[in-house]
């Protein structure tokens, strides 16, 4: 199954100059959690702009359309189409971590979104793309102040595909 990680600014904004804009360490603490264990599929700058290389103890899928790219401990594909075949089907979460494009190609086989929604607007170059609310059900919500560890308030937001 298809499922989306995502943090989102309410303006829409996910990342600017290859980089997170905000640092909240909840919800760093929640990606680790539920992305251990399974795979992760993301575009090659999100790649390039991971401080260590591939996440330890997760399986790490990059889409390139450079055939002749390899980056170490990763899984190389090349089309959007061989990620939906290799993916879609099963009860697995494999999450898609990014980047705009990916999420964007993606968005329409998600059968969930975990979604941290920023409760503040910032200036970026890569926004999430525009999504139908009215097709995902609320599966759970948890709303955090800002705190000494979370410069942002913010909510954990759980949506399920309503089928």
């Amino acid at each position: 199954m298809i499922a989306l990680i995502v943090a989102i600014a309410e303006n829409g904004a996910i990342g600017k100059n290859n980089t997170l804009i905000w640092h909240l360490s909840d919800d760093l603490k929640r990606f680790k959690k539920l992305t251990t264990g399974h795979t992760i599929i993301m575009g090659r700058k999100t790649f390039e702009s991971l401080p260590n290389g591939a996440l330890p103890n997760r399986s790490n899928v990059v889409l390139t359309h450079n055939k002749n790219l390899n980056f170490p401990e990763c899984k190389m594909y090349n089309s959007v189409a061989e990620i939906v075949t290799d993916f879609k089907e099963g009860e697995e979460e494999n999450f898609v971590i990014g980047g705009g494009h990916l999420y964007r190609a993606l968005l329409p086989f998600a059968e969930k979104i975990y979604l941290t929604r920023v409760h503040h607007s910032f200036e970026a170059d890569v926004y999430f793309p525009e999504m139908d609310f009215k097709q995902w059900k609320i599966e759970s919500e948890e709303k955090h102040p800002c705190s000494e560890k979370n410069e942002f308030a913010f909510s954990f937001i759980n949506l399920v595909r309503i089928k």
